[in-house]
């Protein structure tokens, strides 16, 4: 007979299979295909095993690859909201907070607890491994749109400035890997891809 626990496990991992269904604005690189949440996540997570050298601060590695693994889960009911989009804010809302709650709700209450402050920590930026998983979730995207010359910059409109403002939260995590995104952005301007 299945325990109460594993079968509210279970629950869940069947209900974040619908993050595979939600569509970023970024696509892969040197690709037309848009990115899912999925895919995301899981290279964040990847990047944070191979850039953690690169973090200014000590961190907890488990922790960090935890907080990408789970920072977009909430969107299966709140959606993913453009990082550029002029009419809503990016940032935590009260509407992902309810998703939280719902979703990470439906395992054992000991591991909801803990994912809600994991997801939390993240959202709010303060610890040291919030910062550099902050860091992966800004430089994955920057990453592809050079890769595409210009992707969604060039689709939206988007212009250095607005990139530059939502970047900068690079350098909470890593100052080295900020001048490289510095740099990236430089490139970009000159390149036409990017424009001021």
């Amino acid at each position: 007979m299945t325990s109460e626990n594993l079968a509210k496990q279970i629950a869940f991992i069947k209900e974040i299979d619908k993050i595979k269904y939600i569509r970023r604005r970024t696509r892969l690189f040197n690709s037309d295909r848009n990115e899912n949440d999925a895919e995301h996540s899981w290279h964040l997570a990847m990047m944070a095993l191979v850039l953690s050298d690169y973090s200014d601060a000590e961190v907890d590695l488990l922790k960090v690859i935890k907080m990408v693994l789970i920072h977009d889960i909430v969107e299966i009911d709140a959606g993913d909201t453009f990082i550029y989009d002029p009419n809503k804010n990016h940032e935590n809302t009260e509407e992902e907070l309810k998703s939280a709650q719902r979703i990470f709700g439906l395992l054992p209450e000991k591991q909801a607890a803990e994912f809600i402050e994991i997801w939390t920590e993240f959202e709010e930026g303060v610890s040291e491994e919030a910062k550099f998983a902050r860091a992966m979730d800004r430089l994955e995207p920057l990453l592809q749109n050079t890769s595409n010359d210009g992707g969604t910059w060039k689709e939206f409109g988007v212009r250095y400035q607005q990139v530059y403002d939502k970047k900068k939260i690079i350098q909470e995590g890593s100052k080295e890997l900020w001048s490289y995104a510095e740099q990236l952005l430089e490139d970009s301007v000159k390149k036409g891809i990017l424009e001021k």
